[in-house]
């Protein structure tokens, strides 16, 4: 059993304690106080969730909406951008609804009723107990229906709940830095990601030189592309990346039976045996007609 500091409340529940859920959760941590923030995240990672985390609320925006979350935990006093105006655009902005719990040290009902307008989904106070907010945190991931887990174009299909990928029923063997890639390509279809925004999702800390987003893009080809017919992973120079059908043509060969060779060609012209036949002898007194002379003593 590990004994984990807490530094936010008493706890008195260790992480092998809690009821871990059948399937992790992917969770977005926003928040700018790097102690509390770095409990949270031991804590969370020792009960079997992934976890991404964002020190401010910009930061946190656009992680939000250029990932697949189960959760969001979000801290309402924010530099940059606080948590409700943060709430207000992500509501706007993103297609779906991800819960938010919104956490602070403001404890009025004002202060709750505020949280809720602004499209948080639970609401917690501090100090508050780690266990408390694992509870909180597995009840609204149980809230997700699991079609929106499963994401499907074409041939591809993603479980992003398991971090699982298929192409034509086959695995596809992913790092998770090249699973994130092909999820981000995949809930962005068919428009184009640029680069800038592929890095800062992947590495929102400190985004690496171009080689390593060159490096995963290959890797990721390797696995989606090259073992099939047809490209669905395609870059356009200067612009982005992005996702598209592969042609039709190249994975169906086409199944119509052949007719036979020999049915196909026009048949022969036959005669018919009771046509009349022209006779060709010639009137009385009329020789028959020579055949052209072969030689100049015929000719002569």
């Amino acid at each position: 059993m590990i004994n984990l500091p807490v530094g936010t409340g008493p706890d008195t529940q260790q992480p092998g304690e809690s009821l871990l859920p059948s399937q992790p959760l992917h969770i977005l941590l926003i928040e700018d106080e790097p102690a509390l923030a770095r409990n949270m995240l031991d804590f969370l990672a020792l009960s079997g969730h992934q976890t991404d985390y964002a020190r401010d609320g910009r930061h946190g925006l656009q992680l939000a909406l250029a990932g697949h979350y189960d959760l969001i935990v979000l801290d309402l006093m924010l530099p940059k951008l606080d948590g409700l105006t943060l709430c207000r655009q992500l509501r706007a902005q993103a297609p779906a609804q991800t819960p938010v719990l919104m956490l602070t040290a403001r404890d009025t009902l004002d202060d709750k009723l505020q949280g809720f307008a602004a499209g948080a989904d639970d609401y917690l106070t501090k100090p508050f107990a780690l266990a408390e907010l694992l509870a909180r945190c597995e009840a609204l991931g149980r809230r997700r229906q699991p079609a929106d887990y499963c994401l499907q174009i074409g041939p591809l299909q993603l479980d992003r709940r398991r971090h699982q990928a298929w192409r034509d029923g086959l695995p596809l063997v992913l790092n998770p830095t090249c699973f994130r890639l092909l999820q981000m390509l995949a809930e962005h279809y068919p428009a184009l990601v640029s680069r800038q925004q592929l890095s800062a999702s992947l590495w929102p800390d400190e985004p690496p030189d171009s080689d390593s987003l060159r490096s995963h893009l290959y890797l990721l080809r390797q696995q989606l592309d090259k073992p099939f017919a047809g490209t669905m992973l395609h870059t356009v120079h200067g612009v982005g990346v992005q996702l598209r059908l592969p042609d039709d043509t190249t994975q169906k060969k086409s199944t119509a039976p052949q007719q036979d060779t020999a049915q196909q060609k026009d048949p022969a012209p036959q005669k018919d045996p009771a046509a009349p036949r022209k006779d060709t002898t010639p009137p009385p007194g009329e020789t028959p007609q020579a055949d052209a002379p072969h030689s100049p003593a015929d000719q002569a």
